[in-house]
């Protein structure tokens, strides 16, 4: 059995995210057996995530375009364009954005990840609810449900 999967940009699930940017989910748990989840999301200067912690899979960041903030634990650094970030599971980490154009590569492993922000997020393909955005709720929600924990907001 092959777990070669192969996608064409039409192919992936475009998740509607914080702030109006956009994810798109290029692989998740059905395609490569759970063993990998890649995201890219197009983001923009003011971008965060609240400080977390994954229990379940490790996260790395590859920073595509732009450039912002990384806490990892109690240390904060500056991640340029091209740089990466490796975060072990159950280390509690945050980032923040100042760039007014990110472009951003997310590798989880295993997969899983993918239901948080499917669960959080909302499809571009369904219809826009008037009003709709992505609530500190729906991340703590989908957060749970995905082995995730929220420790608060982003750091300052």
């Amino acid at each position: 059995m092959s777990l070669a999967y192969i996608a064409q940009a039409a192919d992936h699930d475009r998740i509607e995210w914080i702030g109006g940017h956009e994810l798109q989910i290029l692989l998740d748990g059905d395609q490569p057996a759970g063993q990998v989840t890649v995201v890219r999301s197009s983001l923009g200067a003011g971008s965060a995530a609240p400080l977390h912690v994954h229990r379940k899979e490790d996260e790395m960041f590859v920073v595509l375009k732009g450039h912002g903030t990384f806490w990892v634990g109690d240390a904060r650094h500056e991640v340029g364009e091209g740089g990466a970030v490796f975060l072990p599971r159950d280390v509690p980490h945050a980032y923040r954005f100042d760039a007014p154009e990110v472009d951003l590569l997310t590798i989880c492993t295993p997969s899983g990840m993918e239901g948080f922000f499917r669960g959080a997020g909302r499809r571009v393909t369904d219809p826009r609810p008037d009003g709709w955005e992505v609530t500190m709720e729906a991340l703590a929600a989908a957060a749970v449900a995905g082995g995730q924990e929220i420790l608060g907001p982003p750091p300052a």
